[in-house]
């Protein structure tokens, strides 16, 4: 008798699908002069114009951009009629550290719409810093709904509905009209249609696009005309972007010592970058290890040009061996 199912191997667990490219290492892992390990994955780079100007793997192959795609959900509640500006528009925007100033300004949103963290949808959670999360556990706190790093996104999700009487208690629903909306600005943004719809960690449905849509996505953001929904978001964005990330995170870093730069990452090892002539990048780790974003962002940003004491700090990412620097994580492209 024959058999249609891909061979497995004696474990029982199946390999790749035949025909599945091999990804392109990306980073590798240097531990006392030896190459312990290696992160593949996929990279695109954007002329000013839009057009490809470098490419790695399998950019056109959908990916979870996760929290890449905070911009056009925040664009969608604008488009929506919600009225944020400055650092309120950046924090819907956000994936927060859970710093104080982050969690004052969560409260605050919160109150100004008539909403209280019970509101939140997001799972309860730590501070995605880890120095900020020893500080709170040290306090003798728990995790919370507002502590999670989306609570600002998500506040800003519920002050829409109430904007336009939609429902609240369904808000993260894929057919509520907030998510619709949202479905259609990525679609807009990225130049193409979204290959799939999941759920995020903080339980938002998930847009799927190539990593090409994702780096055209944030091409748009910054060369979108003055007053619109999508320049309100960059411009905000960049103009606070310790609220977008945190003191200690490479986005604040690069968007402050960068002008003009917009800088996103999320889950799972993506990122997302476009400078301010129009040039972008996008990438993802394929297994997920967030230790290779730094060296890989900053080989990325080194190929486009951008000289600054910024990329060096971004792409340094030591090994350690007992108390002592041993090894490193380095790009390998």
């Amino acid at each position: 008798m024959t058999s249609s199912a891909a061979p497995s191997s004696p474990s029982g667990i199946s390999g790749p699908a035949p025909g599945t490219p091999v990804l392109p290492v990306l980073a590798e892992v240097v531990r006392s002069g030896f190459v312990e390990g290696h992160h593949r994955g996929s990279l695109v780079v954007l002329a000013a114009d839009g057009s490809v100007e470098m490419s790695l793997g399998d950019p056109t192959a959908p990916v979870f951009p996760r929290s890449s795609n905070k911009p056009m959900q925040a664009a969608a509640l604008l488009r929506a009629g919600l009225d944020l500006s400055g650092e309120r528009l950046a924090l819907a925007a956000a994936s927060h550290s859970g710093e104080g100033f982050h969690l004052d300004l969560v409260r605050k949103m919160l109150t100004e719409h008539g909403l209280s963290p019970d509101d939140l949808q997001t799972p309860p959670d730590l501070p995605l810093d880890p120095v900020e999360a020893e500080t709170y556990l040290a306090a003798g706190h728990v995790r919370e709904r507002i502590t999670m790093n989306c609570s600002g996104k998500h506040t800003a999700m519920l002050a829409a509905c109430l904007h336009n009487g939609w429902d609240t208690a369904t808000y993260l629903d894929p057919a509520h009209p907030l998510q619709q909306l949202v479905h259609r600005v990525v679609e807009e943004a990225a130049g193409e249609p979204v290959a799939a719809v999941g759920t995020d960690g903080c339980g938002a449905p998930l847009m799927a696009l190539s990593l090409v849509g994702l780096a055209r996505a944030f091409r748009t953001f910054v060369t979108a005309e003055q007053d619109t929904a999508e320049r309100r978001v960059s411009d905000a964005m960049r103009a606070h972007p310790e609220y977008v990330a945190g003191t200690r995170r490479p986005d604040t870093w690069l968007m402050r010592e960068v002008p003009g730069t917009l800088s996103k990452m999320g889950a799972e090892a993506v990122q997302a970058v476009a400078l301010a002539d129009g040039r972008a990048l996008a990438f993802k780790i394929d297994d997920g290890s967030t230790r290779a974003l730094g060296p890989v962002l900053a080989r990325a940003l080194g190929l486009l040009g951008i000289d600054a004491p910024v990329v060096s700090r971004i792409g340094r990412a030591p090994l350690m061996g007992g108390s002592a620097e041993v090894g490193e994580i380095r790009a390998a492209f």
